[in-house]
C-alpha cells in the first residue's frame, strides 16, 4: 500500500473531566521530522505522543498540535491562610496603637494580603490525562492515514500510467536499434561515394573490407540492448513496488529506481547517436522526471 507523505488529521477524547483535541500535519520530506506542541502543563505526555506518531509515520515532516480543555471540576482551588490573616491582623493593630492612628482593618484589606488567599491547581493524575492526549493522537492518526493512503492510491495510479508510457518509447527504441547499423553504413558509403565522386570507380575491396569494420565497430559501440534490458527491469520493479507495497514506506526505494531508470536513458540516448531514437529518450526523460516529482511526495 503506497502512501502520500501530506495529509491532515484531527481527533478527540476525553476522560470525562478534560477533552483533549490533537491536530496532525505532514507534508514531504527527505527524512522523518517530528515535532509536538503541548501545553506546558501536560509535558509529560510528550514523549507518548511522538511513540505512538512515530509508529505509524516513518518519513515526511510532520507538526502534532495538542489543546487540552478542562471542565469545572478541575478550577483551581482556593485556600485561606488564617494564620497568616491573623498576624497581619496583629500588626495592623499595633500599628495603630504605635502611631495613634485610626482606620478601619477591613476584610478586603486582609484578603490583599499576601499569602492570604491562595490558589492551587489540583493534582494531575498524570496517567489518565497521557491516556487521554495519546488516545485523542491515535484518533488524529487514523484520519491522517485515511488521507494519506487516498492520496498514495493516486499517485500509485498515475505512476503505473507513466510506466506504460516509458515502456512503450522504450519498444519503440528497441524497435529502432536493429536498424541502426545499415543506417550507419549507407551513411558512410554515401560520404565517402561523395568525397570520391558519383559515377568514379567504385569502392575497392580493401574500401570496402574497411567499412565493414566501421559498421561493426558501430554496431557494437551503438548497442544499447543491456541499458534497454536494465531500464525494462527497473520498470517492472516500479510495477512489482506499487502494486505489491506491504504498509512499508518505500519512497526511497523509488527513489533509487527512478535515479538508474534515468541513468539507462541518458545512456541510450549517448550509444545510440540517431534522431529518431534521441527524440524517443527526450520524451522519456520527461516521463521520468515526471516520476521523479510524484515519487518525492511517497512516504
Amino acid at each position: 500500500m503506497i502512501k502520500s507523505m501530506t495529509g491532515f488529521g484531527r481527533g478527540e477524547d476525553s476522560d470525562g473531566v478534560r477533552t483533549a483535541t490533537v491536530e496532525i500535519r505532514s507534508v514531504n520530506h527527505r527524512y522523518g521530522e517530528l515535532s509536538v506542541k503541548l501545553p506546558g502543563r501536560y509535558r509529560f505526555a510528550e514523549d507518548a505522543v511522538k511513540k505512538i506518531a512515530q509508529s505509524e509515520i516513518k518519513r515526511g515532516k510532520t507538526d502534532i498540535s495538542v489543546n487540552v480543555t478542562s471542565g469545572a471540576e478541575e478550577e483551581a482551588a482556593v485556600s485561606v491562610n488564617t494564620a497568616a490573616a491573623k498576624q497581619y491582623f496583629k500588626g495592623l493593630r499595633e500599628l495603630q496603637q504605635t502611631f495613634d492612628v485610626c482606620g478601619e482593618i477591613t476584610l478586603a484589606l486582609l484578603a490583599g494580603l499576601p499569602d492570604v488567599l491562595k490558589t492551587a491547581s489540583p493534582a494531575l493524575d498524570e496517567t489518565v490525562i497521557a491516556r487521554t492526549i495519546v488516545g485523542a493522537a491515535s484518533n488524529a492518526l487514523r484520519e491522517l492515514d485515511g488521507m494519506r493512503v487516498a492520496e498514495g492510491r493516486q499517485l500509485a495510479a498515475d505512476l503505473m500510467e507513466r510506466a506504460d508510457v516509458i515502456e512503450a518509447l522504450l519498444g519503440s527504441i528497441d524497435a529502432r536499434a536493429p536498424e541502426l547499423p545499415a543506417v550507419y553504413a549507407k551513411k558512410l558509403k554515401d560520404r565517402i561515394e561523395a568525397l570520391i565522386g558519383f559515377g568514379g570507380p567504385e569502392l575497392t575491396a580493401t574500401a570496402e573490407e574497411r567499412l565493414a569494420l566501421e559498421v561493426a565497430v558501430f554496431a557494437d559501440r551503438s548497442n544499447i540492448t543491456e541499458e534497454i534490458v536494465r531500464l525494462k527491469s527497473h520498470l517492472g520493479q516500479l510495477r512489482a513496488i506499487l502494486t505489491n507495497g506491504a504498509g512499508e514506506p518505500v519512497g526511497k526505494k523509488l527513489d533509487f529506481l527512478v535515479q538508474e531508470m534515468n541513468r539507462e536513458a541518458n545512456t541510450i540516448g549517448s550509444k545510440a547517436n540517431d534522431l529518431k531514437i534521441t527524440s524517443h529518450v527526450l520524451d522519456m526523460k520527461s516521463e521520468i522526471e515526471k516520476v521523479r516529482e510524484q515519487v518525492q511526495n511517497i512516504e
